[in-house]
């Protein structure tokens, strides 16, 4: 018979306990939100993060909990009577209510109160770790109306052990009084199911295989933002997400601006409009036209911007010089500009020196087709902006008018609006188009329109401060496979560390069949699969150009 070995060496911080070489950082509910999801402790315990739930919950018996819910009721007629008034004078009001229902509930059986105990301890291989851990957690359930403490001092006392008598020492605040429904709220720990009616699903959770439906226009931000690495799967789940969209909102105005061409054979599919930029008898959009803001002040300073896209070797001479003419363009009439009015405006090319040459690509070079009027008819959703054949230099400048062309459109058009921005990095390269970008994403929302951001990496935003503020913006982000996650996009995101090692080695499609993603919707961190059921992969597969066929059918 082996003899057992030493036990692990203990000790206890203020805040912590270690046992061995792991520690443990207590963390406690203080107060519940008015609401509760069913589930919610599922989704606080983020995929592969080192966090631990208990729950320890007894019934009162009938006549005691009669006596609390008197006594809640009580002590709020007592606060009314005191008069505090305003919004105090509400939310007392509303105890009041609740317990006077919650009192005839029980009274009829109908309704019990547990004493409740909830505890959450984040785990690390040093105190640093389980702290930062414990700090994310917190952050989540403050997102979600809870409000947390963490135990001083009383770290060993709050990871005891259950002996299941319901008088166990416990740190202050550490009991909570629930109703039956509120208790089921956290049984089981994983819900079936994600689902806000009328959404899309989304995709299966890897977990239990249960459905995410989103609705993209249920949230503050209709805005989404995909990013993987090549081969992931981006413009395939985009495409699912945009057909199942138009299924469920066959009214929404579905836009797509894509450099690679890729959608086009959907678009006609659906029986939308694809424009090809590099085609002159496609039509023209000058990108001049202020009928997109309304405003000509405004739209001089977006000129700046597209055009500074178009030459970022400018140096600052030269474009106080540019800017100075645009104003003076756009003030100096009513009449609609073009780019032969703006080199009118530098006046004699040999003296405009570098500006004068750079104009010339739009009056005899590969822009030319740009110089003059709108002649862009109107076209039928959804609708395609295929930049294909676009010189790659020039992509930021066309999706940046291009950009300011649709702000245009989703103000004037009534209805929901969605519009997918694919290879969006190539508007994080230059401040200004990203700036530019940023605004957008935070104000289309006023317009009942949503962007859907597609992209290699969240890195390529998270330099500026602009990138963060749009980042920060979108209500719901999928990281698919990324060959690396980097420090700040793990601490921007919370991610766990078990989240930063999965995602580069997240299945790809022609591996699992599927893409394997993690979806941060909220507060919640949701790894799920991309399945298209075999009507979409069939319809889907022979009209996505480039993109098929990465996720196959289930």
């Amino acid at each position: 018979m082996t003899a057992p070995g030493p036990a692990p060496s203990r000790a206890e911080g203020t805040t912590w306990v270690r046992v061995g070489r792991s520690y443990r950082a207590p963390l406690l509910l203080r107060q519940f939100p008015a609401e509760l999801p069913f589930g919610f402790l599922a989704r606080l315990l983020t995929a592969g993060g080192d966090v631990e739930a208990a729950v320890e919950a007894y019934r009162l018996p009938s006549a005691h909990a009669l006596e609390v819910l008197h006594g809640a009721r009580a002590v709020a007629e007592t606060e009314l009577a005191a008069g505090s008034g305003g919004a105090a004078t509400a939310e007392i009001e509303a105890e009041r209510e609740s317990a006077e229902n919650l009192g005839r509930a029980v009274a009829r059986r109908h309704q019990e109160l547990w004493k409740v105990g909830i505890r959450f301890a984040a785990r690390g291989s040093s105190r640093g770790r389980a702290d930062a851990e414990r700090a994310r957690l917190a952050e989540r359930l403050t997102a979600l109306g809870f409000r947390s403490q963490v135990p001083r001092f009383e770290a060993k006392a709050a990871l005891a052990p259950f002996e299941f008598t319901g008088a166990d020492a416990r740190p202050p605040g550490y009991w909570q009084t629930l109703s039956t429904d509120g208790l089921a709220t956290l049984f089981p720990f994983g819900d079936e199911a994600v689902f806000e009616p009328g959404g899309v699903l989304v995709g299966l959770a890897l977990a239990d295989a249960s459905p995410v439906v989103l609705d993209r226009w249920a949230h503050g931000s209709y805005s989404w933002g995909l990013f993987g690495t090549t081969g992931a799967g981006k413009s395939f789940a985009a495409a699912l997400l945009l057909l199942r969209t138009r299924w469920m909102r066959p009214d929404a105005d579905l836009v797509v601006l894509d450099p690679l061409g890729e959608f086009g054979g959907l678009v006609r599919a659906l029986g939308g409009t694809v424009v090809p930029v590099a085609d002159p008898a496609a039509g023209r959009l000058n990108p001049l036209d202020p009928a997109t803001t309304g405003d000509r002040a405004e739209k001089a300073a977006r000129v700046g911007t597209m055009l500074r896209a178009l030459f970022p070797t400018l140096r600052d001479e030269e474009s106080a010089a540019l800017d100075s003419a645009v104003s003076r363009l756009f003030q100096g009439s009513t009449a609609t500009p073009t780019f032969e009015d703006l080199g009118r405006e530098l006046g004699d090319p040999a003296a405009a020196g570098r500006l004068g040459t750079f104009l010339d690509v739009f009056r005899t070079g590969s822009l030319r087709g740009l110089n003059g009027p709108t002649t862009l008819g109107e076209l039928r959703a959804p609708v395609a902006v295929d930049l294909s054949h676009v010189p790659e230099d020039q992509l930021p400048f066309h999706l940046t008018y291009l950009l300011d062309w649709l702000y245009g459109r989703l103000r004037d058009r009534p209805g929901p609006k969605l519009v997918v921005v694919d290879e969006a990095h190539l508007l994080a390269r230059h401040d200004a188009t990203l700036e530019f970008l940023d605004r957008v994403v935070r104000h289309v929302r006023h317009y009942d329109a949503g962007l859907f951001l597609l992209s290699q990496a969240p890195d390529d935003f998270l330099r500026t401060p602009s990138g963060r503020s749009l980042l920060r913006n979108l209500y719901a982000t999928g990281f698919l496979r990324l060959p690396e996650v980097s420090a700040e996009a793990r601490a921007f995101y919370g991610l766990t560390a078990a989240e930063a090692e999965w995602l580069p080695k997240a299945r790809l499609p022609r591996e699992a069949g599927y893409a394997e993603s993690l979806w941060r919707i909220g507060a919640w961190h949701l790894p799920l699969a991309l399945v298209a059921t075999t009507p979409e992969f069939e319809f889907l597969e022979v009209r996505l150009g480039a993109a098929a066929p990465p996720t196959g059918p289930s």
